[in-house]
C-alpha cells in the first residue's frame, strides 16, 4: 500500500506516472476512485516507474506526490451535473476545471489546493487526467457503491488503461490473483470483505 502520509521513499523509490484514487470509501458514491485504483491494482502490473496509490481525503499531505510525478492520473466521483453512473474522462485544463466545481466532498477542496500550489511552485504534471464518475449517493455513512456506480468501475480501468497507454505506460493484464502485498487497501477494507460488513 502506498501511503500518503509520509514522503520519505519519494527519494528512494522515485516515479514517474501517479494513479491516485481519491475519496473516502465510508460514503458510498464518494469511494468510487479508491474501488476504481484497486481494481486497476488487482487487473494489471505496471512498471517501477508507475505508482498506484489511495490518495483517500488526505487533500494538502498529497503535495509533495503531485509535485514529484511527471504523468497524473485522478480517479475520482465528480460531480458533472450528468446522470448517476455517467463516465467522463478530462485531460490537461479541464481536471483542476472540474475538480474544482460543483464539489462533492471537502477532499476535493483540499485536492484543488494541491493542483494549485503545484502550479505555483512551477511542479506542475507535464501530463494530467481524470476519470470521473456522477455519483449516485454520496450521504450514506456506512455504504458502499451504489450498483449504477460500482457498474462503471469495469470501464472506468479501461479508460485508466487507455490514458496510461497514450502516455506510454506499458501495462500488463495479471493471469494470477495479485499477491496480497500488491494491494492497495488492507484484506478488510477490499470492496467484497466492506460489503459483507467485515470491515470495522
Amino acid at each position: 500500500m502506498a501511503s500518503a502520509a509520509g514522503t520519505g521513499d519519494l527519494r528512494e523509490n522515485p516515479f514517474e506516472t501517479l494513479v491516485l484514487g481519491l475519496g473516502n470509501i465510508l460514503w458510498a458514491d464518494e469511494g468510487f476512485g479508491v474501488r476504481a485504483v484497486e481494481a486497476l491494482n488487482a487487473a494489471y502490473r505496471f512498471p517501477s516507474n508507475v505508482r498506484l496509490m489511495d490518495g483517500g481525503t488526505q487533500g494538502i499531505f498529497l503535495l509533495p506526490w503531485v509535485r514529484a510525478a511527471e504523468q497524473l492520473l485522478i480517479l475520482d466521483a465528480i460531480d458533472f451535473g450528468l446522470e448517476p453512473g455517467e463516465l467522463r474522462v478530462m485531460h490537461q485544463e479541464d481536471v483542476p476545471r472540474f475538480m474544482g466545481v460543483k464539489k462533492v466532498s471537502m477532499h476535493q477542496a483540499g485536492f484543488q489546493e494541491v493542483l494549485m500550489s503545484a502550479q505555483l511552485a512551477d511542479e506542475f504534471p507535464d501530463k494530467i487526467a481524470l476519470v470521473g464518475v456522477q455519483p449516485e449517493l454520496l450521504d450514506d455513512y456506512g455504504g458502499s457503491l451504489r450498483p449504477v456506480v460500482k457498474d462503471r468501475i469495469p470501464e472506468a480501468v479501461d479508460a485508466a488503461i487507455a490514458v496510461l497507454g497514450e502516455w506510454g505506460v506499458d501495462a500488463e493484464r495479471r493471469l494470477e490473483p495479485m499477491d496480497p502485498n500488491e494491494r492497495i487497501a488492507p484484506d478488510e477494507l477490499e470492496i467484497d470483505a466492506y460489503e459483507q460488513g467485515r470491515a470495522p
